[in-house]
């Protein structure tokens, strides 16, 4: 369970932020919804509230240091402490790699690499001057941060170093009692993939045992368990939610 435990969770206005939203808010989280997206995020919040939680929004580009700093200052400012951290913003693009600007690759750092970075230094070290026990990071991360992909080089480095920073991440905060984990979703019915042709959509339920995009909120159940104390005994490990994707690799 996670009653009462106070959680962050970045892109938290559509997809797998959302769905978690609701589930955590189900289990009666208390909750920091954030996103860059304001409109979207306060629609969470508001459903978020009716499900009986106790959350506030706060609009944040997490690839500014400065604003994942303030938004982990704000959550304690709210709720007097700090439990977890869910480090899920990101984008995504295909752009074939001899095609691949400079500055785009950047961006795509920025945003799902260099924003993991600060999520888990900022809240990592609040949680550990707040002197908390049970406190959990949990990073998205995705099958394509094990595997190379035609068209998502960007995407395939920055996920690859989530899942490098989660292990490394453990093992620095472990003794400070707090957990990393991460959790890899296959192709889940988000709004990266919405703008997606069908034909693409098509072959990608195909990479999946089910033969099914996943849905967001199968996912959200596999993080609201990563934040639970039930799940004590993973720590450092990406869970895999790929409805056996990486099997066939």
């Amino acid at each position: 369970m996670v009653k009462d435990k106070v959680i962050i969770i970045t892109g938290g206005a559509s997809g797998i932020g959302r769905e978690s939203a609701y589930k955590l808010a189900e289990q009666g989280a208390k909750l920091i919804v954030s996103d860059i997206n304001e409109k979207a995020g306060k629609e969470v919040l508001d459903k978020v509230k009716k499900l009986g939680a106790e959350a506030y929004f706060m609009k944040t580009d997490v690839s500014k240091k400065e604003e994942v700093k303030a938004l982990v200052d704000f959550a304690v400012e709210k709720f007097s402490t700090l439990h977890g951290m869910f480090n899920n913003a990101g984008i995504g693009a295909m752009t074939p790699f001899l095609e691949l600007k400079p500055e785009d690759y950047q961006t795509m750092i920025n945003v799902n690499q260099n924003s993991v970075y600060y999520g888990m230094y900022y809240a990592g070290n609040k949680m550990k001057d707040l002197g908390i026990k049970n406190g959990v990071i949990v990073n998205t991360a995705s099958i394509y941060g094990f595997i190379g992909a035609a068209g998502s080089a960007h995407y395939n480095a920055a996920k690859a170093a989530v899942v490098s920073l989660t292990k490394s991440g453990a093992q620095a905060m472990t003794p400070h009692g707090i957990r990393v984990v991460g959790v890899a979703p296959g192709f889940t019915k988000t709004a990266i993939l919405e703008a997606a042709p069908e034909e693409m959509l098509e072959a990608l339920k195909g990479a999946h045992m089910r033969g099914k995009l996943l849905e967001a909120d199968e996912i959200a159940y596999v993080v609201r368990f990563l934040f639970s104390d039930e799940s004590v005994a993973i720590n450092g490990s990406t869970v895999l939610t790929d409805d056996g994707f990486l099997a066939f690799k």
